[in-house]
């Protein structure tokens, strides 16, 4: 068994390598091609193993794989850093004049794609006979509708649209995980305990996590700054900042309130108001590029990580028409639940011309979604809900990653203003 020490140094002397060939020769955005180039050693990896079955490779690998629990690792772990990273760089005064678009679809939105994801996906399973019952067929619903922060965080840095696109974009991406979160703990808790849907249930666990969540994050970021405020030493604020993701995010986990949405409003606040306040500008300087060294670090070996982790689905042959099915269902789902939003939105307020697709298709899914699915309970229900995770995942993150800059090109004007 390795150890802890020894998982690490594989997955950063990957990233590493990976990275410099990808840089070197291949040219894809950082992300996109550290997930290419896993998934291209995996399937190696797997075709090695049809061709010389007695040396067990693929199994050893797999065993590495087991040791590292990949929603442990990115649900309590990753994922505070790279919240916190992301949210650091939001723009306040932005965020708020796009806020009733951006919480309109990380709320109404993430509900419309649920239900359409969940009861097209129980459709299509049944149709091509795979059991899957309703209310796990709303538990993928649940996982696959948010959008990644990370990974939509991650294709912003690597294309350029106007500003108000892109608050909206970065802003969606960091709020609707932990409304997704939320209806998935919902779901998961009837699907496995057959618990009983109340209105009064669902309100209560709402409140209790993500307003409890948001909450609990400006307080404590408010404290935060306020010691900030106190000292003008930058190693000290940064250590500040540290202990302020991983004890927040700790501290919410144990009380069940949402840490993401927790470490999203902290990071604003840091990001925003303790920049004017706090901060000299050395401090922010060596803030700033701190975090997006974290940020960059840990999105390597995520995307790394996701690649490889293909490696432990197994792809039986009456799933893959299920997993190719899926991808149009979750892209269709997608569009309805920017476009009714944003519809009704428009009766009071204008949108970028071409905000639909573009916000359509940057809707990337990528390791929550994952996290999540691996989560499910070992059953019947689990590998087709994985598999059908997995696809739309690689799809979003390749496909529509690399695609989203002819896109924008095509429906955005030339003129078009930030």
């Amino acid at each position: 068994m390795l150890s802890l020490f020894e998982i690490i140094a594989i997955l950063l002397v990957l990233s590493a390598i990976f990275g410099w060939v990808n840089e070197r020769f291949i040219g894809l955005p950082h992300v996109i091609g550290l997930l290419v180039m896993a998934l291209l050693a995996s399937i190696a990896l797997i075709v090695f193993d049809e061709i010389v079955p007695v040396l067990g490779v693929r199994d050893v690998v797999e065993q590495t794989l087991a040791e590292i629990d990949f929603y442990d690792t990115m649900m309590n772990g990753m994922l505070a850093f790279l919240l916190f990273a992301g949210a650091l760089q939001i723009d306040l005064s932005r965020l708020r004049a796009e806020a009733w678009a951006v919480g309109s679809m990380a709320t109404v939105g993430v509900v419309i794609s649920t239900f359409i994801v969940g009861f097209g996906f129980y459709l299509i399973a049944r149709l091509i006979g795979v059991d899957i019952p309703l209310i796990w067929a709303l538990v993928f619903g649940a996982l696959i509708s948010p959008t990644d922060p990370v990974a939509v965080l991650a294709l912003l840095k690597s294309i350029e649209i106007p500003q108000r696109l892109e608050i909206k974009i970065a802003g969606e991406s960091l709020f609707n995980d932990g409304v997704g979160v939320v209806l998935f703990t919902l779901l998961i808790g009837i699907a496995t305990r057959t618990e009983e849907l109340t209105l009064l249930y669902v309100g209560e666990l709402f409140l209790w996590e993500a307003v409890g969540g948001a909450i609990l994050g400006l307080v404590v970021g408010l404290v935060a700054v306020r010691a900030m405020e106190a000292v003008d030493n930058y190693p000290v604020e940064i250590m500040i900042t540290l202990g302020l993701v991983t004890g927040l995010y700790a501290v919410a986990l144990r009380l069940h309130m949402s840490g993401p949405i927790a470490v999203v409003i902290t990071g604003i606040l840091v990001g925003n108001r303790g920049v004017r306040t706090a901060m000299s500008e050395v401090t922010r300087e060596h803030l700033f590029q701190f975090w997006e060294f974290i940020d960059e670090l840990l999105n390597s070996v995520l995307f790394l990580l996701i690649g490889l982790e293909v490696l432990i689905v197994t792809l039986a042959p009456s799933l893959v028409g299920l997993a190719v099915a899926t991808i149009p269902l979750v892209l269709a789902a997608r569009l309805i639940s920017v476009t009714v939003p944003l519809s009704l939105l428009s009766l009071r307020d204008s949108f970028t011309p071409g905000s639909i697709p573009i916000l359509t298709w940057g809707g990337v899914r990528g390791g929550i979604s994952v996290a999540l699915a691996l989560a499910i309970p070992f059953g019947d229900v689990r590998e087709p809900i994985l598999v059908a995770t997995y696809a739309v995942v690689i799809f979003s993150i390749v496909v529509q990653g690399l695609t989203i800059m002819p896109l924008i090109r095509r429906v955005l004007r030339p003129e078009t203003p930030d």
